[in-house]
């Protein structure tokens, strides 16, 4: 094997046998186990009528909650990143999973809203400890094919995260304490997690006997990859903003959709609380389905082209939706829901192009600012809210798609080439 080929594997944040065979199995089972985490971790927006009946929440404060369990997790997923970066601990994934169990605990529990924030920044720190390491694997699993196995990485996340109002169904008429019965589902990732931390153990346990170069991945950064030749810093930093100010379109839209869309319903259209359930399961179901396309798309025509139609295709159906009725608002959530959806991990494999070698770095940053501006969003959106209307809310929001015209200040970076 040539030391060119080595380089290359080693950028990519994996094993050079991760760029011979695709383990279909391991990209499986991590994102079955990230479908558990989000599920759990979905559980507590869905259940935010409860929690704001039980407590007597403003919206603002209902905004304080996703705020919390994002900011945790925003802060401390880069640095986790970083660290897993020069010493990787395949064992972070189930003690992510763990603390999300412990959280869960203590939501069902919970005596005041302090205790709620304090179960939703345990939540985060869950998160935080996870997606890392997990979006790692993921990586090390793909044969190559990074878009792909980060596409089915992450529509495990979202089709958990499209559980959590079904799994609020069973929430709402129990009361508060039911919440613990799904700690069970936290304990089965665990259990999960626990495996796929050794194959990753021993993967690289198995490269280093194979080869004489060293696995930590800080080491090569220098390197040249020659699918994603070095670009000019500059052009690196321009481009990083860039994807930082679409990611901020993305997740400031969603956060409107995920964490006030049930109360939109309500009070617009006066649905029940099931209902409105039903329908934020409808376009969550969207999003995971929309989820798995940017990728593949990506690696074979490259990832711009996912990042053009996946933020500034939506704006359309974004403009429209304010003026909808209750059947067109359910068919516009659907469409955004789906073409929204490809971003994410076409921008995160993207940015990893960008900056090979620091796989769990950048993983980390993207996951924690994705995160944080959901928080963020949630918060000033429910603060926007309280002081004018949920119906002004999703006004103003319906412009940020807008922000995709910056896609054209990208370089383009030439689909991966399987090996």
């Amino acid at each position: 094997m040539s030391t060119e080929t080595k380089v290359t594997a080693l950028h990519a944040g994996a094993p050079t046998a991760a760029s011979e065979k695709t383990f279909f199995k391991v990209l499986l089972a991590i994102s079955f186990c990230h479908l558990l985490n989000d599920s759990v971790q979905s559980l507590l927006p869905a259940i935010y009528p409860l929690l704001g009946n039980t407590f007597h929440l403003t919206l603002w404060q209902v905004g304080r909650i996703t705020f919390t369990s994002t900011f945790t997790a925003s802060i401390l997923q880069p640095l986790v990143g970083l660290y897993s970066d020069r010493h990787p601990k395949p064992y972070f994934l189930a003690a992510g999973m763990g603390i999300t169990l412990f959280g869960l605990l203590t939501l069902s529990v919970a005596p005041t809203y302090g205790t709620v924030l304090l179960a939703a920044a345990l939540a985060g720190i869950g998160s935080s400890v996870f997606h890392p390491e997990s979006s790692r694997v993921a990586r090390m699993a793909s044969g190559g094919q990074h878009g792909m196995a980060q596409s089915l990485f992450q529509v495990g996340g979202n089709a958990g995260s499209a559980l959590g109002p079904v799994l609020a169904l069973f929430v709402l008429p129990r009361g508060q304490r039911s919440i613990a019965w799904f700690s069970f589902v936290a304990l089965l990732g665990i259990i999960f997690l626990a495996n796929i931390g050794k194959w990753a153990k021993d993967s690289r346990v198995r490269q280093s006997q194979r080869e004489s170069v060293p696995l930590s991945s800080h080491t090569t950064a220098s390197a040249a990859d020659p699918y994603h030749p070095v670009l000019p810093r500059r052009t690196i930093v321009v481009s990083l903003v860039i994807l930082i100010v679409l990611m901020f379109s993305k997740f400031f839209y969603l956060s409107s959709l995920n964490t006030y869309y049930t109360f939109y319903l309500i009070r617009k259209f006066h649905l029940s609380i099931q209902n409105a359930e039903f329908h934020l399961f409808v376009f969550l179901a969207a999003v995971a389905a929309g989820t798995f396309f940017g990728g593949p798309v990506g690696d074979r025509l490259g990832r711009k082209v996912v990042i053009w139609y996946s933020i500034l295709g939506v704006l359309p159906f974004t403009l429209l939706l304010p003026y909808a009725n209750l059947f067109w608002t359910t068919i516009l959530t659907v469409i955004i829901g789906l073409i929204l959806a490809s971003a994410f991990s076409t921008i995160l494999v993207y940015a990893q192009d960008l900056v090979p070698g620091k796989i769990g770095t950048v993983s980390g940053f993207f996951f924690g600012f994705a995160f944080g501006l959901g928080g963020i969003g949630a918060a000033l959106l429910g603060k926007l809210a309280d002081l004018t209307s949920i119906n002004f809310v999703y006004h103003v929001c319906s412009f940020l798609p807008a922000v995709g015209i910056l896609t054209v200040f990208l370089p383009n970076l030439a689909p991966a080439r399987k090996s």
